[in-house]
């Protein structure tokens, strides 16, 4: 993907100049943190862009986000949702450049209505982290009667288009849709530092710092300028560049390809793996309970 000029503010919608990953206020978080902005973008196609998470929650968190205002993946186009797994399965040739490996989990709080499902910005932008997940964040999710199915373009955009909040993740390879309406605000950073032992506790708990460094914290507001906080961004920015060198050849094949052979079934990597998980997992199909106002242990 050639490196492009992100839009900006020219032809924004006076709503959008308020949100945070539009112009003229992207990057401002950048510089209240004293962290690269613009410069510290990957790379960008022009219509999504890459760059780390500004409270990450671990070493190599990175969003993708969309260039000009789209509320949620459930108002994508074929063309901008088919990017978008173009640009994920080049994040996976990175991290195997720079971690070793390409395991990862993607999530997306996508509102249905303003800040819902869990957002705290309402502009599409999906985290990814080099992790490997052991089925664990689909599986607390269940656990807490928000079962998934199969995510296809068309089945999120359903929620998108009827008003209805969702919860984008892919683990081990599928990706699943669930049921966003009334969780906590980044409900799925909660899930992801639980699931995946991310140095963090749950929310009420009462830890020690010998026992947890980092206690109660999720929310990217409370781990936004620390100096930890920080020393992750840097180093993903240094440790990335330096993967995507080796990543040209990886990016004309996906130029080449297009979308994956799943997408006549499901859109992305992994659908087969999610309908064989659906099969066996009844968590995955029965109805949603109502959930807690906020997470807990």
């Amino acid at each position: 993907m050639a490196r492009q000029e992100t839009p900006r503010a020219t032809g924004a919608e006076e709503g959008e100049r308020d949100c945070v990953l539009c112009p003229p206020l992207r990057f401002r978080l950048n510089e209240m943190a004293d962290l690269p902005g613009e410069s510290a973008v990957l790379a960008d196609d022009g219509g999504l862009f890459l760059m780390p998470d500004l409270a990450p929650l671990a070493d190599g968190h990175v969003l993708l986000v969309t260039a000009l205002h789209h509320q949620c993946a459930g108002a994508f186009g074929e063309d901008l949702w088919a990017g978008a797994w173009r640009w994920r399965r080049r994040v996976g040739r990175i991290y195997r450049a720079a971690y070793g490996r390409e395991d990862l989990v993607m999530f997306e709080h996508g509102p249905g209505t303003p800040q819902g499902g869990g957002a705290c910005v309402d502009h599409a932008h999906w985290h990814l982290l080099p992790h490997p997940s052991g089925g664990g964040m689909r599986a607390l999710l269940e656990e807490r009667g928000l079962g998934g199915r199969v995510a296809t373009r068309e089945s999120v955009r359903e929620y998108f288009r009827t008003g209805r909040s969702y919860l984008l993740l892919e683990e081990e390879g599928a990706v699943t849709v669930h049921p966003g309406e009334g969780v906590p605000s980044q409900y799925l950073r909660w899930v992801a530092k639980k699931a995946l032992g991310l140095h963090g506790g749950t929310p009420g708990a009462r830890q020690g710092a010998a026992y947890d460094p980092e206690p109660q914290i999720w929310r990217w507001q409370e781990q936004f300028g620390l100096p930890a906080s920080r020393a992750r961004f840097l180093r993903t920015l240094e440790r990335l560049r330096a993967a995507m060198a080796q990543d040209e050849t990886g990016e004309a094949q996906d130029e080449a390809e297009g979308e994956p052979e799943e997408a006549e079934e499901g859109g992305h990597p992994g659908a087969r793996r999610v309908a064989d998980h659906q099969k066996s997992s009844p968590a995955a199909s029965r109805s949603p309970n109502p959930i807690r106002s906020t997470p807990s242990p």
